[in-house]
Formats: C-alpha cells, sequence, structure tokens
C-alpha cells in the first residue's frame, strides 16, 4: 500500500536531497545523504539501491563517486519513485474479515488511486521549487568560467 510507508518516504527524500545537493557534472555520496536525512547509511542503502535499478538514480562508483538524477528531474514523478522503493509484499499482516473486505480494503484502494494520481503530477523538479520557496538553500554549484 501506498499511504504510510517509510521506505516511500525515504525514496523521496533521498531523490529531493540528490536533486538539490547534486550539480550537473557532480554526485551526492550515500554518506552525505544519510547524514543530511538522519538516518543510518546501512538503512538507506536498500533505497538507493532500489532507485538505482529502477533507472531514477546513476550509481557511480571510484572515490569520486555517489549518486546522481538517472533523468531530469522535471521527467521523475513522485509516483514512479515510490513504485520503486516500495515492496507490495510488505501487506501481508494487514487484518482480514468482513467488514474489512467489504469497505476497508474498497476505502484504501480509492485513497491510493486519488495519491497515485496526484503523485503522477508531481516532479521531482516540484519538490525542488518547494525547497527554495520554503527558505532551503542550494550549495553553489560548479564555479563558472569564461572564456574570451
Amino acid at each position: 500500500m501506498l499511504l504510510r510507508r517509510d521506505r516511500a518516504m525515504t525514496a523521496v527524500a533521498i531523490m529531493l536531497d540528490v536533486a538539490f545537493h547534486a550539480g550537473r557534472g557532480t554526485t551526492v555520496s550515500a554518506a552525505d545523504i544519510a547524514d543530511r536525512l538522519g538516518q543510518a547509511r546501512r538503512g538507506i542503502e536498500p533505497v538507493l539501491q532500489a532507485l538505482s535499478r529502477a533507472g531514477l538514480l546513476d550509481s557511480l562508483r571510484g572515490p569520486r563517486g555517489g549518486y546522481r538524477l538517472g533523468r531530469p528531474k522535471r521527467s521523475l514523478t513522485v509516483a514512479e519513485i515510490i513504485a520503486a522503493a516500495v515492496d507490495t509484499d510488505g501487506d501481508a499482516d494487514v487484518p482480514t474479515g468482513q467488514l474489512q473486505a467489504a469497505v476497508v480494503v474498497p476505502l484504501w484502494n480509492d485513497l491510493e488511486a486519488m495519491c497515485r494520481e496526484h503523485l503522477s503530477k508531481l516532479t521531482v523538479d516540484d519538490l525542488v521549487k518547494r525547497a527554495v520557496a520554503a527558505g532551503m538553500r542550494r550549495p553553489t554549484s560548479e564555479p563558472l568560467t569564461f572564456a574570451i
């Protein structure tokens, strides 16, 4: 289920962090992402791997390695980020019963459909704009060089 997923929220936070802190030619390390999110690096590694496997993040190895967006931020939707990160098998412990089957499950399916529709229109670029509007300062990007 889409609602109340810690892994989904972590995935969105990771994608926003990478979009916000990585420049065009630079990457963001997993350690830096974990520090800014206030989480352990080993805790976010599975989410980073899922996002990389889905092509939403590019992973670069080596001393200057790290993560960068796999596509332009205006083409990455929040819905696809969540879909890449969420394990749908984790819903095995939901309650069962007649009221659950007749009322709660259909209600939850409707809510998730509405959420998915809204999140499919929201991009990482929109999230970066929200961060800037909230007063977040982006790190300075690569220095500008001019040749005459």
